[in-house]
């Protein structure tokens, strides 16, 4: 049975002219060979067109074939189909039953799968920033069996997000993002303007993030994040009650409201549980950073909390919460690359977008506040 593409088709009429019509070309049809070619997943076998050149004698290869014979269409699909949930034992279950396909064995697959994989890591962590006007970076970490994946969202003066990397470890200790922020800076991380990073409240995010950009870094903690420490140490009746008084109180606009707020539920909870009181006071002013730029109301609903990256990570756990064992770190970070990259271009905007530039000239001043106040 004779397969041939319509871009072949049409090579083959713009060569010889269409069958069984006049043409004054000196390219005629000459019959067939067999070849093969792949199409979509499958590798095929054809019978490929034959082109004489008369005025010279020497047959003329056809362009369309040669691209029918790139394997890189096979790697692309079956990319795309073990990243979307069709596991390599599968495979072979999904591939149309056309007589004339190859057999294409789970190895061959996993092998593909391997090979296209790795070209994914290499381009994450490979990314040039140079070009990224990151005016935000979220930073989360998220487990796998016993490793933690740690990354990086950014978010560019258009509101628009994009992964700027990972690195995987067991903790998120200072030395860790110490060393994962440099390399960011190393790609091309620019600390020319002032960052937001927006962290879940572990104390060597912070430190790192410090240590690496100074006082170009500006921290907003993660009110949820903190509303749950500090409740955690109540029992459950009291864990309902304080749980609102503490949202109603980041929910207040003014600085100054907010900051009276919650020192009023810290005398409150003084008398419940002196830990709790302690979980409050341990980074309190970061969790206010937004309301200190006055963009609470504008920014608040995208960056007053980690949703934004824990939105990134449900959306990883579909494609990587299926695989039960991990062989190795090259897998897990493989398959992150993967994921990561396929979900990128679906991930929205940022809600109060048209207020970053806001935000970076509040940064700016807010800076420069601060280094006055400690001069004074």
């Amino acid at each position: 049975m004779t397969r041939r593409g319509t871009s072949t088709i049409y090579e083959l009429d713009s060569l010889t002219g269409k069958r069984y019509q006049h043409s004054n070309s000196s390219c005629t049809r000459w019959g067939s060979n067999p070849g093969y070619a792949f199409i979509g997943n499958q590798k095929l076998d054809i019978k490929v067109p034959r082109v004489r050149d008369t005025s010279t004698g020497k047959e003329v290869s056809l362009k369309s074939y040669k691209a029918l014979q790139n394997p890189s269409a096979i790697n692309e699909s079956v990319l795309a189909m073990v990243i979307n949930g069709i596991s390599t034992r599968k495979y072979e279950k999904v591939v149309e039953k056309i007589p004339e396909t190859f057999g294409i064995k789970k190895s061959t697959i996993s092998n593909k799968f391997i090979v296209e994989s790795s070209k994914k890591l290499k381009e994450l962590m490979e990314r040039n920033l140079t070009k990224e006007d990151i005016v935000a970076i979220f930073i989360d970490g998220k487990t796998f069996a016993d490793n933690e994946m740690i990354v990086a969202l950014g978010v560019n003066i258009n509101g628009e997000k994009s992964v700027l990397g990972v690195i995987e470890s067991s903790t998120e200790n200072t030395l860790v993002v110490t060393d994962f922020l440099n390399d960011l800076v190393a790609r091309g991380l620019s600390a020319e303007h002032e960052i937001l990073f927006i962290i879940d409240g572990a104390k060597g995010l912070s430190k790192g993030i410090k240590a690496v950009l100074g006082d170009k870094a500006i921290i907003q903690r993660c009110q949820w994040h903190k509303r749950e420490n500090i409740v955690r140490y109540l029992s459950k009746e009291q864990q309902k009650r304080m749980r609102k008084k503490l949202q109603k109180a980041y929910e207040q606009i003014s600085y100054t409201v907010a900051k009276s707020s919650l020192l009023s539920i810290k005398k409150e909870l003084e008398v419940l549980n002196t830990s709790a009181v302690k979980s409050l006071e341990e980074g309190l002013e970061e969790t206010l950073t937004l309301h200190k730029l006055g963009l609470f109301s504008a920014l608040g609903t995208s960056f007053k909390t980690t949703n934004c990256i824990e939105s990134f990570n449900k959306q990883l756990q579909i494609y990587m919460g299926r695989i039960s064992y991990w062989k190795n770190s090259s897998q897990r970070q493989r398959w992150f690359a993967t994921a990561a990259l396929e979900i990128e271009p679906k991930l929205r905007k940022v809600k109060g977008h048209k207020n970053l530039l806001r935000l970076r000239e509040a940064m700016k001043n807010f800076k420069i506040n601060n280094q006055q106040e400690i001069a004074s």
